[in-house]
């Protein structure tokens, strides 16, 4: 809910599924059948927003009432978006799903180049962590690494748990009231500072490292 925030976006642009019309338009079919394949590739530019850097945001949109009825266009209109944004699109793409597994139910992630759990120094974050390897494992996602947050100055047995499972840890993002202040005042954290934003940043790197090369050389 705060994405739009943490990326300097005044505020959240208007969820693609509430474009009803359009989505009625290009996912739905006669006799109550929807289309599976639905034109979506103006879709990010049309609803989606730029934030300062460049970013470009897009909310996909969601149920908002229990019993509000039948998806079926909307999420296959969803899931096509998704499908063209991860693979046909030159640009890096980062989903920021909802915390725990229902979106990997859905299949939703299917198609990325890595899955990255946020784990907190907990055991019942590890407990989810295991069934996101798992699922994740059930979709064709190869890898899974790990950011463990508000993380303690020494090491503690999450690191032991991580590397039992076989989860690569990405980086650690250390306890700061910088990211607290932040999110209150409704800043980016990168405009704030201070040792969370630096640790963001060394992972950002990591990534770069480790995905930049072959996005060039698919680009």
């Amino acid at each position: 809910m705060n994405l739009a925030s943490a990326l300097g976006v005044s505020e959240n642009p208007t969820p693609i599924t509430d474009y009803k019309e359009m989505v009625t338009e290009r996912a739905s079919a006669e006799f109550g059948m929807f289309k599976l394949n639905p034109k979506v590739d103006d879709v990010v530019e049309k609803c989606g927003c730029k934030g300062p850097d460049g970013v470009k945001l897009a909310v996909m949109g969601t149920i908002d009432t229990g019993g509000s009825g039948c998806m079926c266009p909307e999420t296959a209109f969803l899931r096509a978006l998704l499908r063209h944004v991860i693979i046909r699109e030159r640009d890096v793409v980062i989903l920021d799903m909802e915390a725990g597994i229902e979106h990997l139910g859905r299949g939703t992630t299917r198609g990325v180049d890595v899955m990255i759990a946020v784990v907190e120094p907990g055991l019942r974050s590890i407990e989810t962590l295991e069934r996101i390897k798992k699922l994740s494992t059930d979709l064709g996602i190869e890898k899974v690494m790990a950011v463990l947050s508000k993380a303690p100055e020494e090491p503690t047995v999450i690191n032991e748990k991580l590397a039992e499972m076989g989860v690569p840890l990405l980086g650690t993002i250390p306890f700061d009231t910088k990211l607290m202040e932040a999110d209150l005042a409704g800043k980016s954290p990168l405009d704030v500072g201070g040792p969370g934003v630096e640790a963001i940043k060394e992972i950002k790197g990591k990534l770069e490292e480790l995905f930049g090369t072959e996005a060039k050389e698919e680009a």
